[in-house]
């Protein structure tokens, strides 16, 4: 969800204007996703490298992450809609980590859309973590080398639980994964988006689900036309 910081700075206001707004087209985007049937929604709302970013960001992209987590749990029943997290949790503020579970408690009984939000995460360390998962298993004579294959790595990861990505929409235009689901999106078809994520709404996200659906997916094999 890329832009929020160049969306502000256009705007003569500080960055964390950008992130709030930004709120508003994850609202708009999660509502529109459940309303055509999307099944899984992921988005990349910290890296682990995010950390890296100044102390006074970081604190107030925590704050408006607890304050989304607490204010968005009627939306989210509203819309049916179920909420997981993947990375590394254990990084984030506890009063954070603490609405976290009360608002994933708040929407468990929901059937609709998952909504997995990527949380202090990074695709090089969810597999180096499961590698090291998978090697200890093997120390300890639990596992044999012989059995180790694509499943199995991918049941060792953040994402066991739910289906690889279909798409890839990147907004803002840029043009790099920027370490996200490095595993998962070996056959995901990309979006680039030109629009800044805080005015990515729901005809941008329409957009790119058309395109995608124009797409012929053929993983490795010929086209049958």
């Amino acid at each position: 969800m890329d832009g929020n910081g160049r969306w502000a700075k256009k705007r003569t206001l500080g960055r964390i204007h950008g992130h709030r707004r930004g709120v508003e087209s994850v609202r708009d985007v999660v509502r529109t996703a459940g309303e055509i049937g999307v099944k899984y929604l992921t988005l990349y709302a910290f890296s682990h490298e995010n950390w890296n970013r100044p102390p006074n960001e970081v604190k107030a992209l925590m704050r408006l992450l607890e304050e989304f987590l607490k204010n968005e749990i009627q939306e989210l029943n509203k819309n049916n809609v179920r909420l997981h997290t993947i990375g590394q949790i254990e990084d984030l503020p506890e009063r954070v980590r603490h609405q976290l579970s009360l608002t994933q408690k708040a929407t468990s009984a929901n059937t609709g859309l998952i909504l997995i939000l990527a949380l202090s995460y990074g695709a090089r360390r969810e597999i180096t973590a499961a590698a090291r998962r998978i090697a200890r298993e093997v120390a300890e004579g639990r596992l044999s080398p012989d059995k180790i294959d694509e499943a199995l790595l991918a049941s060792h990861l953040y994402t066991r639980e739910y289906p690889d990505p279909d798409l890839l929409i990147r907004t803002s235009g840029e043009m790099r994964v920027s370490n996200f689901l490095l595993w998962q999106i070996s056959y995901a078809e990309f979006v680039i988006s030109p629009v800044l994520w805080p005015d990515f709404r729901k005809e941008q996200f329409l957009d790119a689900v058309r395109e995608y659906g124009n797409r012929q997916r053929r993983f490795g094999k010929i086209s049958n036309f």
